[in-house]
């Protein structure tokens, strides 16, 4: 029993290489399906869809690039950091932000009337709600 208990830190490790392998292995997709996506809307003539594409898929792998940096960290030190949380937290909420207005501006007639509309600006509220209260949490934890 204590030669298994002895092989625990070993594993642990594997299991954080793997899953940063796994973690790069997305991102990279993510990225190289963001430019042939992009190739073919421009191909297609949508090409002003390309930048909203671009945008939701670059802040999607930077989000996958702070969950690698806390894997790394967590399995160097083995101490689980709150900071790379809330940073991945931000970015999200940002992203979301700025792929629903310009979904949304395209999609809804800018009217408050419309309930597309509406629902586009209750999920903007929560949003901005949701980034305000991660961005004082990370200036508390900070000390900033």
């Amino acid at each position: 029993m204590e030669f298994l208990f002895r092989q625990f830190p070993r594993l642990e490790a594997l299991i954080y290489a793997f899953s940063g392998v796994l973690v790069v292995l997305g991102a990279a997709y993510l990225l190289g399906a963001a430019v042939l996506e992009g190739v073919d809307l421009v191909l297609q003539g949508r090409g002003a869809s390309l930048p909203i594409l671009l945008l939701d898929r670059v802040l999607l792998t930077l989000m996958m690039a702070e969950i690698l940096y806390t894997v790394i960290r967590f399995a160097r030190e083995g101490q689980l950091q709150v900071e790379p949380f809330l940073v991945i937290g931000l970015i999200a909420g940002v992203r979301r932000i700025l792929v629903i207005t310009a979904e949304g501006l395209q999609k809804y007639p800018f009217s408050l009337d419309h309930p597309g509309f509406q629902a586009v600006l209750a999920e903007l509220l929560l949003l901005t709600l949701m980034v305000l209260a991660l961005a004082w949490a990370y200036r508390m934890v900070r000390g900033v």
